[in-house]
């Protein structure tokens, strides 16, 4: 699992491979990742955007934003989690992701929460180290 804390908002993110739905031979690799979001500060949160930075092992960037996460722009109260699943393709093997949500105070003040960076690796990777 991968962690990052910003002003007291945890993000905590555990990615899969998904064997099921990726085809190799096609060069489709499918991941899952699972994302809880807590919040431990002491004010209500909204998630208003999502920003993605995701890179393949070929070092190929897609850079994906938008409103909320999976149709759903979450309000969070102190004490609350938010958990949430989606998922990314690639053309590649192995990967990486990192990204950010735009959060907004019930004051209207907005901010950035990080999302720590993950790996995307596919099970029996074979590395070269050089």
């Amino acid at each position: 699992m991968y962690r990052a804390l910003t002003r007291d908002i945890e993000v905590v993110v555990e990615p899969f491979y998904l064997e099921e739905q990726s085809d190799p031979d096609d060069d489709r690799y499918v991941w899952g990742y699972r994302i809880v979001i807590s919040n431990h500060s002491k004010e209500a949160v909204k998630l208003v955007t999502r920003y993605w930075h995701i890179t393949d092992m070929n070092g190929i960037v897609d850079e994906v934003t938008g409103p909320g996460v999976v149709g759903e722009q979450p309000h969070l109260k102190p004490g609350d989690t938010y958990e949430y699943s989606s998922g990314c393709p690639l053309d590649t093997p192995s990967g990486m992701m990192f990204g950010h949500y735009q959060m907004e105070t019930d004051d209207g003040e907005l901010f950035h929460v990080k999302i720590p960076a993950f790996s995307l690796d596919t099970p029996n990777l074979l590395r070269t180290l050089n």
